[in-house]
């Protein structure tokens, strides 16, 4: 069994919700609310901007965590998103009133419309990756249904506006973990708000691409917005998860390895690309420099090197004509495992692969699997494998870590039936 669970990655206590923690003082007027994702309240004279509501679950305690800090009840003027996840929007009703202005990135409405478009497609997808944290029975949650925020401001590449005697500078950030992202910038102050642009976590490697599915975001896209981002110098960064990162040289330092990291992952990929390498090849021969190793995060160097692949050639890697129909591999695999000796030879073939190679032992198990899945000699080969697949992860992938163990749980209901 893995000794390994998501319940122990670093970003279980990044974005944990604990309604008596209380919204703390970032400086004298800039106020943080820690939730399952950050709420940030920026105090004036004239009126209070909120950047991000939390879950519509916890926007209550959070406003209360507000006022019980300031000493009065908000006067919530203007809400700005930087992006709409619900984790980040669903409590636009609890801050909102009759004359507050929100604001969002020009694809804000469609990739929200896009979410609830998809919903049946994307539920199931996201529980089988949480699906070890999920307790048994427990209600679906209202990700696909959550109210879009209205009215809404909108806008394309940059918006400024000035509240309160304070400049406020919207940037398009679309290249991050969603296509409607935005950084907001304090000039005066030298303050920046990036929301989850380069991911949940600080210093892990940017979210390019999820276990459960979503848009491609462009990791050229992303490189070019990193630039923007250091461009501005800023002195304080706030991200959507963790606490502020303080200071124009560590910020520069902390961005710049990530990018630094994210270019090598790019440069490996395009220059195997030209070189006419498979792209199996190209993600076996990836490997950071030690001095580029990231922070545990949510997925791992190989996934953005196939996002590089995949956002330059598209799905059709000239490897194998069948690519080009619909008829898949599998279609075949009942032949294939009675020519090599039926389901039980072929979970034993998988077996003698491990512990050294359990991504050989995968494809040979999914095969027998397909063709017997009541097979309990087969099930239980299936379920050493995965845990041997857990076990390489060594519990720093979250998004790996999670599928698998989606799969170690549907192998042991196998088992059990």
């Amino acid at each position: 069994m893995t000794a390994y669970s998501t319940r122990d990655h670093i970003v279980l206590p990044i974005i944990a919700w604990d309604p008596a923690r209380p919204a703390q003082w970032i400086n004298d007027h800039i106020a943080m609310a820690h939730a399952t994702s950050n709420s940030y309240l920026i105090t004036g004279d004239e009126g209070d901007v909120v950047i991000n509501t939390g879950v519509a679950a916890q926007s209550a305690r959070i406003r209360e965590k507000y006022e019980a800090l300031i000493g009065r009840p908000l006067n919530v003027a203007k809400i700005i998103f930087t992006q709409s996840h619900p984790d980040h929007t669903g409590g636009w009703p609890t801050f909102a009133g009759p004359d507050t202005e929100m604001f969002g990135q020009r694809m804000f409405k469609q990739i929200c419309a896009e979410r609830k478009m998809l919903g049946g497609f994307f539920r199931p997808r996201n529980a089988r990756v949480l699906a070890a944290m999920i307790p048994p029975g427990a209600p679906s949650n209202n990700w696909f249904e959550t109210p879009d925020p209205t009215p809404l401001t909108t806008f394309a590449d940059e918006l400024d506006f000035t509240f309160a005697g304070r400049t406020y500078r919207l940037i398009t950030m679309s290249s991050g973990e969603t296509l409607d992202a935005l950084a907001v910038w304090l000039p005066e102050e030298k303050t920046v708000f990036t929301g989850n642009w380069a991911g949940a976590i600080h210093g892990a490697l940017p979210n390019f691409y999820t276990a459960r599915g979503d848009r491609d975001r462009s990791i050229p896209g992303w490189l070019a917005d990193c630039d923007k981002l250091l461009a501005l110098q800023p002195e304080v960064l706030i991200t959507g998860h963790e606490q502020p990162i303080v200071g124009r040289a560590r910020i520069a330092a902390d961005l710049g390895k990530v990018r630094a990291a994210v270019q090598f992952i790019h440069d490996h990929t395009v220059r195997g690309m030209n070189e006419g390498l498979s792209l199996p090849t190209i993600l076996q021969t990836l490997e950071l420099p030690e001095e580029l190793t990231p922070r545990d995060g949510r997925c791992p160097p190989h996934w953005i090197a196939r996002s590089v692949w995949e956002e330059y050639a598209g799905w059709f890697r000239h490897e194998q004509t069948s690519e080009l129909y619909p008829t898949p591999q599998s279609a075949v695999w009942p032949e294939l495992v009675e020519m090599a000796g039926g389901p039980a030879r072929l979970a034993e073939r998988a077996r003698a692969h491990l512990p050294a190679e359990p991504q050989k032992a995968l494809h040979l198990i999914e095969m027998a699997v397909a063709v017997a899945p009541k097979d309990r000699a087969v099930r239980e080969a299936e379920l050493a494998v995965y845990d041997a697949l857990a076990d390489e992860t060594e519990g720093r992938i979250f998004d790996l870590l999670g599928w698998l163990e989606g799969r170690i749980m549907a192998a042991k209901a196998a088992l059990s039936n």
